[in-house]
């Protein structure tokens, strides 16, 4: 049974509380097994034999009928975290000042078009991630890329993170 890795988008730091004990609880009630959460941001890794896209649906329709609207949940599979934390540019970046912006699907061919950088920001679009680096970071950046709207982000450390997770469910 593959093993996925869904983040929220709009829980807990920028949006709804949603402890992790009740997330945990949710997927299980969907059917997920093996469920592990990690930190409060809406990470959560767990297995199921349904389709990738029919896990994000079905994981942002119990959270849309808790909360009353869906929050948006991007779902990776273990492999294609890997790449993603593999392919991370800007080497020269500390590791909390690279995010990575996962997006629901592929960004356009002019997701970047019109990007506000006022303080060094580069971003670099590779399918449905949009990588940013922050060379203030990210609480102190004003820029506006409006790609990365429907998306939610986590910094490089916690890509690697949930990829070691995920490797570590999958034996």
């Amino acid at each position: 049974m593959p093993v996925y890795i869904a983040l929220l988008r709009a829980v807990n730091v920028t949006g709804t509380p949603l402890p992790m004990a009740e997330l945990k609880s949710i997927c299980e009630s969907l059917g997920f097994t093996d469920v592990k959460t990690y930190i409060q941001s809406g990470n959560v890794l767990f297995r199921s034999d349904a389709k990738e896209q029919a896990v994000a649906d079905l994981l942002d329709a119990a959270l849309g009928k808790k909360f009353g609207k869906r929050p948006g949940v991007m779902v990776r599979s273990t492999k294609e975290m890997e790449a993603i934390a593999g392919k991370a540019p800007f080497p020269e970046a500390k590791p909390n000042f690279l995010l990575v912006h996962f997006l629901p699907e592929a960004a356009p061919k002019n997701a970047l078009d019109g990007m506000v950088a006022p303080d060094g920001e580069e971003a670099v679009v590779a399918g449905r991630e949009i990588y940013v680096h922050y060379p203030i970071g990210s609480g102190k950046s004003k820029l506006k890329l409006p790609a990365l709207k429907p998306g939610t982000s986590r910094n490089l450390n916690t890509v690697r993170k949930l990829t070691e997770m995920a490797r570590a469910m999958e034996g």
